[in-house]
């Protein structure tokens, strides 16, 4: 089993990042400041190499406007995007889902898109979760709902989101709920070390992830313990980042990071 990884990187670094990165990953907000950031992703799309669009959510704590982020899929043309979606909201989500589809893309075919499960508790998780396996292409799960500080083992907040996601993912297997013939996409990551999971179950249909923590960890000074990753998660988006040029010190760091993150999907 393999799990593709992307780990979102400053822009002095992006082209170095074709070393570390399965595919690429962008950030749709970032178009609008940093031009050649687009550029990177715009010229990555005529290669062989995927890349997944980013609603920015995360980052903005709501979608990215769906008009203009209509006009950057059509720029970009990736080879999925996100639609957009509402933080821990499943019946928002839905609806999202709907008025983004029956309002921006009925003239527009080309690339796949990933719907995000979102919600507060199990069943609303779990109806957000079978409305995305009907209709999305590719499905995405959050590092980081809330349903996770409950249901998650763990001393720290870090290793509840963690196991968290652990928990609820093998839950919907073993109820039946797991979409096997779709593929899934994790968002973000608390604690590196996670991913081993899925290898180690073999969940075959955990098709990629997205977490800069390597990165952001390097340039911190923080270095992986191995295949354990760090107990800690600097708390500094990557996006607000993107300008830096990273010293000697970081760029080893970053290297060595990235391929202990390899090890521990065991590639």
């Amino acid at each position: 089993m393999k799990i593709e990884v992307s780990h979102e990187s400053p822009i002095s670094c992006l082209n170095r990042s074709l070393e570390y990165n399965d595919y690429g990953y962008a950030l749709v907000h970032l178009f609008e400041t940093q031009p050649n950031y687009f550029k990177f992703f715009k010229k990555l799309t005529y290669t062989n190499t995927p890349v997944l669009l980013d609603n920015s959510i995360f980052e903005l704590g709501e979608s990215f406007d769906s008009v203009k982020y209509m006009h950057w899929i059509r720029e970009l043309n990736p080879t999925y995007y996100i639609v957009p979606d509402v933080l821990e909201d499943s019946a928002g989500t839905i609806d999202k889902w709907k008025d983004f589809n029956s309002t921006s893309i009925t003239d527009f075919t080309g690339p796949g898109q990933i719907g995000v499960v979102q919600g507060k508790t199990w069943t609303e998780l779990v109806d957000c979760y079978k409305f995305m396996s009907e209709h999305a292409d590719y499905i995405a799960i959050s590092f980081d709902y809330s349903y996770y500080q409950t249901t998650g083992l763990g001393k720290t907040k870090l290793e509840r989101y963690c196991n968290g996601r652990q928990k609820f993912i093998y839950q919907l297997i073993d109820e039946g709920i797991w979409n096997w013939n779709k593929p899934h996409h994790l968002l973000g990551c608390s604690l590196a070390r996670e991913f081993r999971f899925y290898v180690d179950k073999n969940i075959t249909n955990i098709k990629s992830c997205d977490t800069s923590n390597p990165v952001v960890a390097a340039i911190h000074g923080l270095a992986y313990r191995d295949d354990l990753g760090l107990d800690e998660k600097p708390k500094t988006l990557l996006a607000d980042l993107i300008d830096l040029d990273l010293n000697s010190t970081q760029l080893e760091l970053l290297e060595y990071n990235t391929k202990m993150f390899k090890k521990i999907i065991r590639r």
